[in-house]
């Protein structure tokens, strides 16, 4: 056991250097926050326990490491992270303990895979003096046909025939359109066991703060863990977010990103659209929204524009 713990811990540690190449890690209080204090929030006491036998070091340094990814603007960047996290991903599958991770890496080796793509296409453009200027994130419509094409021909997740009736119910109940169920798969792959390491869980990867405020509790007994539960409390979250900004895209971004920073950049902007803040919003927000959309496209034949607001 301790012997795989040691390569789940340089697997991390790989893939810490590989974000480390294009994004500094900053050693200000408010990223770090403690970390020891973060790890004991968000992960599982069992989780601890394998933390405990191996160096936390380099363990906390990943977390900052790709939650500075994911929360960064470049989309491009998440593409460092694919090779890493290919070796990392099969060792995360082998401990019950880190398994519910495992299927969070699993759901974002999509966003790895895909900004590789899109960083491999780019035509480089004539050497200049001077510091490079960054390049300009791919425009939502291109990440929308990337997607569609990306999706196209992709098979059911295992677990999607056991959930989809039951979450379609539930959404109906809720006055929700039911092709939203399949946020899910973006989400989880529809495993209930999911975690993040930024401390989301559940089939629709709910964090602690926003699963108290739709009254369930993540201790003692975390009942995002619970699928009826989970997906109730998702449908009412993403029905108050409609009922915010009017639009499914925005919803999902702030879903995905939060509302405040959403309304932040529409009155920031002067818009009312998604595709007019995209490029403002965090790298995995800019690749989740049009990944559920062509997710949804997949699976029902519809875009987001398609779907119905909530009924009264």
């Amino acid at each position: 056991m301790k012997t795989l713990l040691t390569l789940v811990v340089t697997a991390l540690a790989t893939c810490m250097a590989a974000a480390q190449e294009k994004i500094e890690i900053p050693e200000a209080d408010d990223l770090i926050q403690s970390v020891e204090q973060w790890m004991r929030e968000n992960l599982d006491d069992s989780v601890l326990r394998v933390l405990e036998q191996v160096d936390q070091d380099r363990v906390r340094e990943f977390f900052i490491a790709s939650q500075r990814l994911l929360e960064g603007k470049s989309v491009y960047d998440l593409g460092e992270l694919k090779d890493s996290a290919s070796r990392l991903l099969p060792l995360l599958q082998q401990f019950d303990e880190t398994r519910p991770y495992a299927v969070w890496l699993q759901t974002h080796f999509d966003y790895f895979d895909t900004a590789d793509e899109l960083r491999r296409e780019i035509k480089p453009a004539p050497p200049k003096p001077g510091k490079p200027a960054p390049l300009p994130n791919p425009t939502p419509q291109l990440q929308r046909t990337v997607w569609n094409k990306k999706l196209d021909k992709r098979p059911l997740p295992p677990l999607a025939s056991a959930y989809v009736p039951r979450l379609k119910q539930i959404f109906a109940a809720e006055k929700m359109p039911r092709e939203l169920v399949w946020i899910a798969e973006v989400e989880s792959s529809f495993d209930p066991s999911a975690r993040s390491p930024a401390g989301a869980a559940g089939l629709f990867q709910l964090m602690p703060t926003t699963a108290r405020s739709l009254n369930l509790s993540a201790r003692p007994r975390d009942e995002r863990l619970q699928p009826e539960k989970n997906a109730r409390a998702a449908a009412k979250y993403l029905r108050s977010l409609y009922s915010r900004f009017g639009d499914w895209r925005l919803a999902l971004a702030a879903y995905n990103a939060g509302e405040t920073r959403v309304d932040y950049l529409l009155k920031q902007q002067k818009t009312r659209t998604f595709d007019a803040i995209a490029r403002r919003l965090p790298a995995e927000t800019q690749m989740y929204v049009p990944k559920v959309e062509a997710t949804l496209r997949r699976r029902e034949g519809l875009s987001l524009a398609d779907l119905k607001p909530p009924t009264a």
